[in-house]
């Protein structure tokens, strides 16, 4: 009984030590991320010391990684607007979302210009991306959604495939 106590001590501390394999590996940057949190600032540099440039103020609005720095506590990333500054990576989210560019686009029931349209949705609209293919996507926002061309939003690709 004491051994397999030490046993489960000794695995319990070699887990501790050793770092998650999630933290070792990065994604090939740049890459397509989103801000996680209702308020995040971006700086002119890797760290808290850096002056402050920016103040967002929106959940999921898109952003393009471009850079990794101390093992993913701090991010280089440009925004819709082609910003770029560091952001802390506890503010950061891999979820995929796009921003509406342009003029009032359609939502359609399937994949295709002859689809049906169930919404419209204005510049600057964010929404959840998901089944990226052919030149279109799927795009929630606050559960209305259909799928919009890709050209028509910030946050994919060209002829990038998501599922």
């Amino acid at each position: 009984m004491r051994s397999a106590g030490r046993m489960i001590l000794a695995v319990t501390i070699v887990a501790l030590a050793v770092p998650s394999f999630a933290a070792l590996v990065t994604k090939k940057t740049p890459y397509f991320g989103s801000i996680a949190a209702g308020k995040a600032r971006m700086r002119t540099g890797p760290g808290r010391s850096y002056p402050s440039s920016w103040l967002y103020q929106r959940a999921d609005l898109p952003v393009k990684v471009l850079d990794i720095y101390d093992h993913g506590a701090w991010y280089k990333v440009e925004d819709p607007g082609g910003i770029q500054g560091w952001m802390m990576g506890s503010l950061l989210s891999e979820t995929r979302t796009g921003l509406v560019m342009g003029t009032v686009a359609e939502l359609r029931d399937s994949p295709r210009e002859g689809g049906r349209i169930r919404w419209r949705v204005a510049p600057g609209v964010v929404g959840r991306l998901s089944k990226c293919a052919r030149g279109w996507c799927y795009f929630d926002s606050r559960g209305r959604g259909g799928y919009i061309e890709a050209v028509r939003l910030w946050g994919v690709e060209p002829g990038e495939v998501l599922n």
